[in-house]
């Protein structure tokens, strides 16, 4: 089968190799799935650079752990009734080295999650860490019925999700971004307030749509660059959940700040969530796609060929939205 892959850690253009490998052999209590769409993340490209001392986990890795394909084989205790089902696939590289920038991937039956008519599988490969990260970010701490929640870096690819998974929940949500453009995207995934951060005093204005009241909740994608407003704008008893601190990878941290306001703080990472948050997000996205209220924004597709382009793109930090290689 047709394949990318890296055997060593370092400049995308110098280790990503395109080429044929072997097909991959279904095991006890997995499936084989036909990749359509591979999804391209920050954390896929992190560990093929070495980012922060990361290591190589085996010696030869096919990356990506997002993917959207039709499911082509089962293994022993697995339906033999899901074969044609189309699928999202999530976490296809958490224990493996093997994963979705490849024809075709092995992974656990559970990781392959049923993908409606209605969706491409383009999407699909957006849902594994986006979406997911966007549904533990939102509801994390319970329903967000009638509550009021900031989502920052509103244009992003949790950030957009996080919008309309809040929407869907019932809440108000209020959100930033950079430029006219992303505003627009944020617009168009229903929130109800964007608030430019270039040009606004964000704070201020939150001040003003809530009645002083403020935020209950907040979805942060820089922890540290964020941290004084979000302290600012939140009630007593809010809660932040951060999934990402890239302009401070070591923030320091105004405990009696936090503290005064009684500010519960989770951290966001999809890979160790629980599995129980990994079932809610997996059924209320499945509730979404079917009635169709998920929109997906994906800034740009790649060949299978041109996959070092894709990581060069996601390291650009300039995305808008998702990246997805195509591999059929």
């Amino acid at each position: 089968m047709r394949a990318a892959w890296y055997e060593k850690l370092g400049n995308c253009k110098d280790v990503l190799t395109v080429g044929e490998v072997d097909l991959p052999e279904v095991g006890s209590g997995e499936i084989r799935v036909k990749v359509y769409a591979s999804g391209v993340n920050p954390s896929d490209v992190k560990h093929r650079s070495g980012w922060g001392g990361l290591k190589m986990p085996h010696p030869r890795v096919i990356p990506h752990n997002d993917g959207g394909g039709i499911i082509d084989a089962v293994g022993e205790g697995v339906s033999p009734a899901r074969i044609g089902e189309r699928v999202w696939i999530y976490e296809a590289t958490l224990s493996r080295p093997f994963g979705t920038a490849a024809e075709y991937v092995i992974v656990k039956s559970e990781n392959a999650v049923f993908l409606p008519d209605n969706t491409e599988f383009a999407a699909g490969a957006c849902l594994g860490v986006p979406a997911m990260t966007a549904h533990y970010s939102v509801f994390s701490d319970g329903a967000v019925t009638g509550q009021t929640i900031l989502v920052t870096g509103g244009a992003g690819a949790v950030g957009n999700y996080a919008i309309q998974l809040a929407k869907w929940g019932g809440a108000n949500v209020i959100t930033t971004v950079s430029s006219p453009q992303k505003a627009e995207i944020a617009h168009a995934a229903g929130a109800d307030y964007v608030i430019n951060y270039k040009t606004e005093d964000v704070a201020s204005h939150i001040e003003e749509i809530t009645g002083k009241e403020g935020i209950d909740r907040v979805v942060e994608v820089d922890f540290a660059n964020n941290l004084e407003m979000n302290l600012a704008v939140l009630k007593r008893n809010g809660v932040i959940v951060t999934y990402a601190s890239d302009s401070d990878h070591q923030p320091q941290i105004p405990f009696y700040s936090l503290v005064s306001k009684n500010i519960t703080v989770h951290y966001a990472l999809v890979y160790v969530m629980p599995q129980t948050a990994h079932q809610a997000a997996v059924e209320d996205i499945t509730t979404c796609l079917k009635a169709g209220i998920l929109s997906h924004v994906i800034a740009h597709k790649f060949p299978l060929n041109e996959i070092a382009a894709a990581h060069e793109e996601v390291e650009s930090g300039q995305v808008i939205g998702n990246l997805v290689v195509e591999i059929v």
